[in-house]
């Protein structure tokens, strides 16, 4: 088969059928919107969306400088044209991801033929990891599109038998620009080292033909009036102008430029950047954790040796092989000497794929090791998820599945990482995902037996129909947890309190702890309690800064009043709540995945029979005349035990639109 070819359209069609079945279906709720960063960046484009101000991205009012607004400006399109829903927010991310697994499809067909693009497509369709990380709106799926689509186009402009080199060029720029708009210079360096290495390798830089095809002064006024309307305009916005001090220190406030520049870019490679809201994963797990993220893809891994590395390389095949490795390897390289995340290494993804699709190809003693470990992986893996299930079938599951979790009492060390929730699973709280736990276990024999049946040149069919339902069995999953980890439940439950009895809001510490409330109930403005802290820190001190905060001292003022308060608060700071204003002082609305919604009045008796209160969602608080208090004594296990009757705990509230 010809290198030249290109997936037919059906194996393109099946590529984007599995990415749809994977990533489009997760963009619709539940789950809803979790709290922290999630929900906030769709607060953002929604705030945009509402004041026209498309420069500054502001939470609560406050200005949040740390990401370029491509991202928001996407999202907020799709609420202009679909509404404002929390699908809506996700649909970006979503199509982002099937252009990805598409793009690499194509780029694969291209340098290795059909068949190799079509398995790259899979392999990225399929990653776990891609899964993982964009079930959150971050940007990162979308910088790694702009990232391949550079790449690819940075090939095809230097290939000898292209017939629109200086086409690919103006892409490539068009990438360039939107990787920067998408998350600043890290849009830009990434994908110029790996393609300034690779001109080094290849001896190409010194070639008249090379800087024929890619007119660097073209290309780089192209990518500089794309993306510096923004940049002046958010300088000249937010003065100071030009700051270019190597600090970062509470308190000061240094304007747009400076903390774009030094503190978000060269402070936090440094690990010196303030205020310090992030946590770096040990570097040989940030190594080693892609074998999970595509397994069972990885155990194809030594079949990437067989390919042609060389540094003149001559034809498609060993352009893409010696252009991915220089990708992987500078992206890795850079994050192991920075501050690292999980989902850091996203945008080497393509590159892996592209890679373990022309892999697979071939046939040899490598593939067919590969073949028995991974039917011996996922046959261990379904009597895993079975000994759950039988372990956990008359474990009692009440409420939610926040109960049943451990949660750390270190948040800084453990809920900072992408995946720091991992760690709250306890064998109890598998009681409360009986019905994913079955699908995987289906999933997992169905993977085991095919691997074992199917001939060698067909493993992907086996491998993609395990895959594709095991991902939907997590997606599953994340519902049971959508109390824990979002408040749609309490957004409802402030809704209706609101409409009956209108009041002041305060958010107990940080914006993010409930920031799908600031979404779902349209908060425009709440008081943050001791909330100056993490990434509204620095915007809060800007001059003409909303004053949002809150101290103790203030919040009780503001508590004993005449004005109906109402408090969003977590579990493990309810007590020193109760100390500041006294437990007979707080009336509880509703309760919902270890957190409260409460109030400083009681609730007002309604007549049982009007329309208003027979609308009012079922949580605890609103099924019945009369106030609930918390008690100084009431452990969050017993409280969430005594609900029944009408009364839900953590349970979904009627849908509604926001």
């Amino acid at each position: 088969m010809l290198p030249s070819e290109r997936p037919g359209w059906r194996d393109e069609l099946v590529v984007l059928a599995v990415a749809s079945i994977v990533f489009l279906s997760a963009c619709v709720s539940p789950p809803h919107l979790m709290d922290d960063v999630d929900a906030a960046q769709a607060q953002i484009a929604r705030t945009m969306l509402a004041t026209g101000d498309w420069v500054t991205p502001r939470l609560n009012g406050v200005a949040y400088l740390e990401k370029p607004p491509l991202k928001y400006w996407l999202i907020a399109l799709s609420f202009r044209v679909f509404g404002v829903s929390d699908w809506a927010a996700r649909l970006p991310i979503g199509l982002g991801a099937v252009a990805l697994c598409w793009l690499a499809c194509r780029m694969g067909g291209w340098a290795f033929g059909a068949r190799a693009g079509f398995h790259a497509g899979l392999v990225l369709a399929t990653s776990i990891g891609l899964f993982l990380f964009t079930r959150i709106l971050i940007v990162d799926v979308l910088l790694t599109l702009s990232l391949a689509l550079a790449m690819w186009s940075f090939l095809r402009a230097l290939d000898p038998a292209e017939r629109y080199p200086r086409r690919w060029a103006m892409l490539l720029a068009l990438c360039l620009a939107a990787g920067f708009l998408l998350k600043g210079f890290i849009g830009l360096v990434f994908p110029l080292a790996a393609m300034g290495l690779y001109a080094v390798c290849t001896g190409q830089w010194r070639q008249r033909d090379f800087w024929q095809r890619l007119p660097p002064v073209t290309l780089s006024l192209l990518v500089l009036g794309l993306t510096s309307p923004w940049f002046i305009a958010a300088t000249v916005a937010n003065p100071p102008w030009f700051d270019v001090a190597l600090t970062s220190e509470p308190g000061k406030y240094r304007g747009f430029f400076w903390f774009f520049v030094f503190n978000e870019h060269v402070l936090r490679f440094l690990g010196r950047r303030y205020p310090r809201d992030y946590n770096t994963v040990p570097r040989l797990w940030f190594w080693c954790s892609h074998l999970v993220w595509f397994f069972p893809w990885s155990l194809f891994l030594p079949g990437v040796a067989r390919l042609r590395l060389t540094r003149r390389p001559d034809d498609r095949a060993s352009r893409m092989t010696l252009l991915a490795v220089l990708w992987i390897g500078f992206v890795m390289l850079f994050f192991s000497l920075s501050t690292t995340q999980e989902y850091y290494s996203l945008p080497i993804y393509p590159a892996v794929a592209v890679l373990l699709g022309a892999a697979l190809t071939h046939d040899g003693r490598f593939q067919l090791v590969a073949r028995w470990l991974t039917g011996g992986i996922a046959a261990l893996a379904a009597l895993a998820a079975g000994a759950l299930i039988v372990l956990n079938w008359q474990t009692p599951t009440p409420g939610d599945i926040a109960q049943a979790l451990a949660k750390s009492t270190d948040v800084y060390a453990v809920y900072t990482l992408s995946l720091g929730h991992m760690g709250d699973l306890t064998l109890q709280s598998f009681a409360y995902l009986r019905l994913p736990l079955a699908l995987a276990t289906a999933a997992f024999l169905t993977g085991a037996v095919g691997v074992a049946l199917v001939r060698a040149g067909w493993v992907w069919l086996p491998v993609t129909v395990m895959l594709t339902p095991l991902l939907v069995a997590a997606r599953i999953a994340m519902v049971a947890f959508d109390p824990y980890l979002g408040s749609y439940p309490l957004a409802q439950a402030l809704i209706a309190a609101r409409q009956h009895q209108p009041g002041q809001v305060v958010v107990d510490n940080q914006y993010y702890a409930f920031s799908s409330v600031f979404f779902y109930a349209d908060l425009r403005h709440a008081w943050l309690l001791n909330g100056r802290v993490t990434n509204l820190e620095y915007g809060s001190y800007a001059p003409g800064a909303p004053q949002v905060f809150l101290d103790d001292e203030g919040f009780v003022a503001l508590w004993r009043g005449a004005e109906r308060v109402y408090l969003l608060v977590e579990d493990v700071h309810l007590p020193r709540i109760e100390t500041l204003v006294g437990a007979t002082a707080l009336h509880t609305i509703a309760a919902s995945g270890g957190k409260f919604l409460l109030c400083n009045q009681p609730k007002v008796q309604q007549n049982l029979a009007s329309p208003a209160y027979k609308n009012q969602p079922k949580v605890l608080g609103y099924t019945g005349p009369g106030p609930s208090r918390v008690g100084s004594s009431m452990k969050t296990n017993l409280f969430f035990q005594r609900c029944s009757g009408d009364v839900t705990c953590g349970a979904r509230m009627p849908s509604g639109e926001v």
